[in-house]
């Protein structure tokens, strides 16, 4: 009976939040992001609006990274276009954002000072070139201390086609969408790099546009579709001082795939 009731009571939460209102707000200056709104919102049903300044950016990479610059230092932000839908009619947030200097766009900045977040369970998604959804998933905490800031979801920009079958596991794996999905194994234990490591992180990494530094150790693990390795790397901070950072690379099991680094965690 005990069983039976508890079964009911877990069939009653899924239920319940199956059912509460979702909404897909992003900001998208590439195109990146905005693919991924698409698709989130496509797997969920949920609703969807992007966020637009007033003074748009322009999609050229360096004047954008210029323009950051010069509004973070003087503590400004963007005006934004208002909402059409309000946030206080929903109680799940999908925030979407590309990273920008490590940390979310500066107009999520302007849209966190404007609408008020309070009680609503916010679920970050951003797209990067090497990484940030740890660092702004903590900027988010702290920028909203009322509201419960989720686990995320983050893709390279480079990688936004793995973004349907990605979002597949995220959204079933955490609840927001039914059914189920075999978890990962954990990754092995840290072991000094090979050759072999090292030429797949070489592979993987080589061609970014920025050092992402020298690989010192490795842990593995073998999934149905791929070979995932995490490394531990020596680099350099945004600061320039010696840092530690962890490097993910997958190498899928279709014939001719090439290994590729799917984030970066500073």
């Amino acid at each position: 009976m005990k069983k039976l009731l508890l079964s009911m009571a877990m069939m009653a939460c899924m239920t319940a939040g199956f059912a509460q209102k979702k909404l897909v707000l992003y900001f998208s200056e590439s195109g990146s992001t905005k693919a991924v709104a698409e698709e989130l919102q496509k797997q969920t049903g949920a609703d969807i609006e992007a966020i637009e300044c007033v003074n748009p950016y322009s999609g050229n990479f360096q004047e954008t990274v210029q323009r950051n610059q010069r509004e973070r230092e003087k503590g400004e932000t963007p005006a934004l276009k208002p909402l059409k839908t309000k946030v206080a009619d929903y109680d799940v947030i999908f925030l979407g954002y590309p990273i920008w200097g490590g940390v979310y766009a500066s107009p999520i900045a302007s849209l966190l000072k404007e609408q008020d977040f309070a009680g609503k369970t916010v679920v970050p998604f951003c797209t990067f070139g090497s990484g940030g959804l740890n660092t702004s998933t903590e900027a988010l905490k702290q920028a909203l201390p009322k509201a419960t800031i989720k686990n995320g979801y983050g893709v390279r920009a480079a990688r936004v086609a793995a973004a349907e079958k990605e979002l597949d596991r995220f959204l079933k794996e955490n609840g927001y969408k039914t059914g189920s999905v075999s978890p990962l194994p954990d990754y092995s234990e840290q072991q000094p790099v090979t050759d072999a490591d090292k030429a797949i992180f070489d592979a993987a990494c080589s061609s970014y546009q920025f050092p992402l530094g020298t690989p010192q150790t490795v842990g593995k693990r073998t999934t149905a579709e791929s070979v995932d390795y995490k490394f531990s790397v020596k680099s350099r901070g945004f600061d320039g001082k010696e840092a530690t950072s962890t490097i993910y690379v997958t190498v899928s099991k279709e014939e001719g795939a090439k290994p590729e680094f799917t984030e970066v965690v500073r």
